[in-house]
């Protein structure tokens, strides 16, 4: 077992600076952009803003090697039990994190407090558990790459600024929870004004589509399911984490199927209903919700994924909900499988790096010139935000899932719009949620009524977390009349 190496591409790093390739929608096609941090995503001085450093560093988030990516051959009858054990090992990292938040003054006083009474302590239960899952994957007969066990230790991020205090009001005090002097955000976990940029500050970065060839599939498929104006949420993720109650330590909204938690089988799919206009469309479609920390409390605010996990303020619901399949520029597309199960972008981007990072950002009117990974944008009056996502494109032609839910799918080569060898070319599905965004305000190093995607607390909700996911349902045939239309160039709803 080795790293997954169906990633997602990237462009050479820039004095040490990690790159991430985005993809916009627009201008009635696919976008393709490189989009580098140091030369697209400014600092806050470069358009106005001001920092204030601190004396001294403060331990600021628990960073743990992500198991999960590195598990990619594990045996069908013992995923079940990994996955819950992967699911403890995220609750272990949450717990931490809370104890770290919660400890500031100890820490202060104590050098090596976070070592001794935070770090160690996860690190043995981290080992423990990395054990566990070795011994379900033997007994299925499964092989373990014993480096695993070097992924149980942890460590600390620190930040030496204090441009933090999202949504303080009231001479500076922060509101409802948030922590003065913390690193961020109404509950002290994030966002701070480093997060954000004005978007018409930020040079154009969208690229051309690759070029088509004579067999392209030209067509689209349109899906109207809603923007979850009824309010399906819950904090579970039924396919990182089935069986697992708050998996996912943050709310999802679901549109599409109505049935999906941790505890839904594929027979539950089945009977799920769907708030998709087609009926025979019985897919879900759920990303994290976006929440304004303006001070305000929303119905989770005491809740395990929402208030007590530092996922705070008044969830928004988007004002538009697209939902398209697209075909491939290099030839034919085959009909998704039934029950085919697809995360797009990293949850953990903080912690593991941007090499899965698929997270786009940007406002309508700017979509065709700038997309953002590792920045928020403010847009100007008028505009809207404008999160996008274009999952991979290309299958392995046997698995509806894998391990570590990546390697059974993969993106086409950013130039060609050709997949990988061995992989097929599915309908790419694209959404683009677009939200009424009171625009944040940076002052004097703070940002006032910050956005943010709900996520893992010790992620710090940075916008390189965002990410989507999809499980594949339909029935009556309409897989095959998705590809079939792609494949004739027509525009179908």
């Amino acid at each position: 077992m080795g790293r997954n190496t169906r990633q997602r591409r990237k462009p050479p790093a820039a004095k040490a600076l990690a790159a991430a390739a985005a993809l916009a929608l627009g201008g009635g096609g696919l976008l393709w952009a490189n989009l580098h941090a140091s030369a697209h995503e400014p600092d806050q001085e470069a358009w106005g803003g001001s920092r204030t450093k601190a004396a001294t560093a403060r331990v600021a988030t628990v960073s743990c090697p992500d198991v999960g990516q590195r598990l990619t051959n594990v045996p069908e009858p013992a995923r079940q039990g990994v996955a819950r054990e992967l699911a403890g090992l995220d609750r272990q990292i949450t717990e931490a994190y809370a104890r770290l938040a919660a400890t500031r003054d100890a820490q202060a006083k104590d050098p090596g407090f976070v070592r001794n009474a935070i770090t160690g302590p996860l690190g043995e239960k981290r080992a423990a558990t990395i054990d566990r899952i070795r011994i379900t994957v033997q007994r299925a007969g499964g092989s373990f790459d014993n480096a695993l066990e070097q992924l149980a230790p942890c460590t600390t991020r620190s930040t030496n600024r204090t441009d933090a205090g999202g949504g303080q009001q009231n001479g500076g005090q922060p509101p409802n929870g948030g922590q003065q002097g913390g690193i961020g955000g109404q509950a002290g976990n994030g966002p701070v004004a480093a997060d954000f940029v004005d978007i018409t500050k930020v040079a154009p970065n969208v690229q051309g589509t690759p070029r088509r060839t004579g067999n392209a599939s030209t067509g689209t498929f349109t899906t109207r399911c809603g923007v979850n104006a009824n309010k399906n949420h819950n904090t579970d993720n039924v396919i990182v984490a089935p069986g697992v109650t708050n998996g996912a330590h943050h709310l999802h909204d679901y549109v599409g199927n109505q049935r999906i938690d941790a505890f839904a089988s594929n027979r539950t799919f089945l009977r799920g209903g769907t708030s998709c206009q087609n009926r025979d469309d019985l897919s879900s479609y759920y990303w994290p919700v976006v929440r304004v920390q303006d001070g305000t409390r929303d119905f989770d605010q005491n809740a395990d994924g929402g208030g007590k996990e530092g996922n705070v303020g008044r969830i928004l619901t988007p004002v538009q909900a697209e939902i398209k399949y697209v075909g491939s520029p290099a030839g034919k597309v085959v009909a998704m499988p039934q029950f085919l199960r697809v995360i797009t972008g990293d949850a953990k981007t903080t912690t593991n790096g941007l090499a899965n990072a698929n997270a786009h950002w940007s406002c309508t009117g700017f979509e065709n010139k700038v997309q953002l990974t590792e920045r928020y944008p403010i847009c100007p009056r008028g505009s809207k935000v404008v999160r996008s996502f274009a999952f991979q494109s290309c299958w392995d032609g046997r698995n509806t899932d894998s391990a570590n839910h990546r390697t059974h799918v993969a993106f086409a080569d950013p130039a060609s719009g050709v997949c990988p060898n061995g992989f097929k070319a599915i309908p790419q599905l694209t959404m683009r949620l677009v939200y009424a965004v009171p625009p944040p305000v940076i002052q004097n190093g703070q940002v006032r009524n910050a956005y943010a995607v709900d996520g893992f607390p010790e992620q710090l909700h940075k916008p390189a977390t965002d990410h989507d996911d999809f499980i594949s349902v339909t029935r009556n045939g309409l897989a095959g009349k998705i590809a079939d239309c792609l494949n004739r160039g027509r525009n179908c709803a």
